[in-house]
This record gives structure tokens, C-alpha cells and sequence, in this order.
């Protein structure tokens, strides 16, 4: 597992128990790197999270351009959740609707976590 997809399955586990959603490039942002073209770096750590890690919610993840695949996996858990899904267009692409307090915006900038994470292990060797 990558340093990057460890990252992102904390911060899937904070948005699991605050009951939120996030865009790939906020959760991206968050964990200190660039999600990549058309989400390409976080569509990688989802894949070994729902690998590795599959009681995680990898679902709390959504496009920045909040489209999915109307018939999809991804639709499916966010309308179970309480999403909207819209009707799908030609290319079989649905927008996502999601209130406003239910999508995770962190305030602090990128590389936070990581920071935090670093810190919390530098923490626990000292008091050993």
C-alpha cells in the first residue's frame, strides 16, 4: 500500500465519521499531493483501498466535476447515502447532488495531514 493511499483511507475514515463526502482534489489537496488529471492519482489510491482496505467507504470520494457513472457502483452507495444522481446523458454520465453540509471542505491547505501524521510519529518515539 502506498503512503498515498494510507493517507486517503484516514481521511475516508474522517469523512465516514462525520457522514460527508469530498471531492478528489480535497481529499487529495488534504493529503499533500495533486489528484491528478481528471483524478487519475486518487482513482489509483481508491483502487488499492478497495483493495486492501474494502470495509473503508471508498464511495466518500467523488469527482471534482461531481458526475458518475449513472449506473455505477459509485451511484448506487451515494444515493443509498442520500445523493441525488441526476438523469443520465449520452455518454451514460449523471451529476451528483449533494447538500452543502454534507460535502467536507478542510480549511487548512494541502499536505496537512501528512504533516500532522509525520508529527504524531515523531510524538511517540520521544516518549518511549
Amino acid at each position: 500500500m502506498s503512503a498515498r493511499a494510507a493517507l486517503v483511507a484516514e481521511l475516508l475514515w474522517e469523512l465516514k465519521k462525520e457522514d460527508k463526502v469530498a471531492t478528489y482534489s480535497a481529499i487529495a489537496e488534504r493529503a499533500g499531493f495533486s489528484a491528478g488529471t481528471t483524478g487519475r492519482s486518487m482513482l489509483t489510491c481508491l483502487k488499492a483501498i478497495r483493495r486492501d482496505w474494502d470495509h473503508l467507504q471508498w464511495w466518500r470520494a467523488i469527482p471534482d466535476n461531481k458526475t458518475v457513472e449513472a449506473k455505477g457502483k459509485l451511484a448506487a452507495f451515494l444515493t443509498e447515502w442520500g445523493a441525488t444522481i441526476g438523469e443520465a446523458n449520452a455518454n451514460g454520465l449523471a451529476e451528483v447532488t449533494v447538500e452543502d453540509e454534507k460535502l467536507k471542505v478542510w480549511e487548512e491547505a494541502g499536505a496537512k495531514l501528512a504533516e500532522e501524521t509525520e508529527e504524531e510519529d515523531t510524538s511517540a518515539g520521544e516518549e518511549e
